[in-house]
């Protein structure tokens, strides 16, 4: 095999790896950064959403499991209610948007999360706040990719520590995740096949990262796990929004 031929499985493993890691300490951010170097890459977007979700739902599901005492399945049940119902809407338009759309969107996405006022997101303790947000954030992550920093909004005062909010939001993230790996297998126009290779290697590439995250975020208080994630989150909103534009013009 030459070795040009394992540049690309090589560096998407890396990628995997350093983005579930991310997500790992964080439970948001790694995705988007994922989606941004697929995307940006030249990717297209149904096969980059697919890979995506696979890789995404890997650690999502690892993380949920190594942090399985945390979960608030209480929440998890009102949240797959909503994201359900999202995804039967969805899979009656069948749209697939373009790369510079999922860019734009995918930076967008933090800082509409951001602007939201506090008082009016309803929280995802609450049924009516947990249905609330899978259906958005199922809604949101097949039309940018992710929906990490929307999911946040809705735990931000729920007043859990930093390891329920990640296992529950693992949880959650699974779900948008699996889901978004069938849509976006089926809504496509051309077949969409992904490969089994590249398949491994993300779930692999996922389960160490999001491994060797534990011990940080062990380690890390909740007023720097908050104030890191918001940081993060504005600086690849703005890089990913760059992109999109530049990739607009280009077109």
């Amino acid at each position: 095999m030459e070795w040009s031929s394992l540049l690309i499985p090589a560096g998407l493993g890396a990628s995997v790896i350093l983005t579930s890691f991310v997500s790992g300490v964080f439970g948001m951010a790694g995705g988007i950064i994922l989606l941004a170097i697929l995307i940006g890459s030249g990717m297209e977007v149904a096969p980059a959403m697919a890979f995506h979700g696979v890789a995404q739902a890997s650690g999502n599901v690892w993380r949920a499991w190594l942090w399985r005492r945390h979960v608030d399945w209480r929440i998890l049940a009102w949240f797959c209610l909503g994201a359900f119902s999202a995804f039967a809407v969805f899979s009656l338009i069948r749209f697939v948007p373009d790369r510079a759309t999922v860019l734009i969107l995918l930076g967008l996405v933090p800082f509409l999360t951001l602007a939201l006022p506090e008082r009016i997101v309803p929280q995802a303790d609450r049924p009516a706040g947990a249905v609330a947000c899978g259906a958005s954030s199922v809604g949101i992550t097949l039309l940018a990719g992710v929906a990490g920093p929307l999911v946040d909004a809705f735990f931000v005062r729920t007043k859990r520590d930093r390891r329920d909010i990640v296992a529950t939001k693992a949880g959650c993230a699974f779900v948008g995740n699996s889901l978004k790996t069938v849509y976006f297998s089926f809504a496509s126009a051309a077949s969409l096949s992904l490969d089994v290779t590249l398949g491994f290697i993300a779930i692999g590439a996922s389960i160490i990262g999001t491994s060797l995250s534990r011990r940080v975020l062990e380690g890390m208080s909740d007023h720097h796990f908050r104030r890191w994630t918001q940081t993060i989150i504005i600086v690849i909103g703005t890089v990913s929004i760059a992109m999109g534009v530049a990739d607009l013009l280009r077109s």
